[in-house]
């Protein structure tokens, strides 16, 4: 059976609203690679969008590997999953107002991401958003496996 998930579909999933995971290289020889939960943003077709701390671990891997990774999932049955890794091709240094603003919208009830907005106002100056167009993908949707074992005639 495969699980892998077509273009339009991986594409689609992708543009979701999922905390993902980043995994970038780290060189430093004490540890795995690193991984961390974060927000994105993603058109289809186009360059996957994180915000971080521009000196932040991360920050600091992600420059010295010139890429990262990153995989979204679906957190309840059928499982879905999509990971996509590349090369960085831009970093905006401040990141922008109407990225960050948008990203809170993303995740946040309005109340709440206006509240985290202004709480959070000078991550604005500390923050890059960093560009990434996928190269390589991963997908999986478990629904046809799933629907084979659900116990139903």
């Amino acid at each position: 059976m495969d699980l892998a998930m077509s273009v339009r579909d991986r594409e689609k999933f992708l543009a979701g609203t999922h905390v993902a995971v980043l995994g970038v290289t780290d060189p430093r020889g004490r540890s795995a690679p690193l991984l961390v939960p974060v927000w994105y943003g993603y058109e289809p077709g186009g360059l996957l969008t994180v915000e971080i701390g521009r000196d932040t671990v991360k920050a600091r891997l992600i420059r010295a590997a010139g890429r990262f990774s990153l995989c979204a999932q679906d957190e309840s049955a059928p499982y879905r999953y999509v990971s996509a890794e590349g090369p960085v091709v831009s970093v905006e240094d401040p990141v922008p107002a109407e990225f960050r603003a948008w990203l809170a919208h993303r995740y946040l009830d309005e109340e709440t991401a206006s509240a985290y907005l202004a709480a959070n106002r000078n991550q604005l100056t500390d923050d890059v958003a960093v560009r990434m167009r996928p190269r390589r993908w991963r997908t999986a949707d478990f629904s046809a496996f799933a629907e084979e074992f659900d116990g139903r005639d």
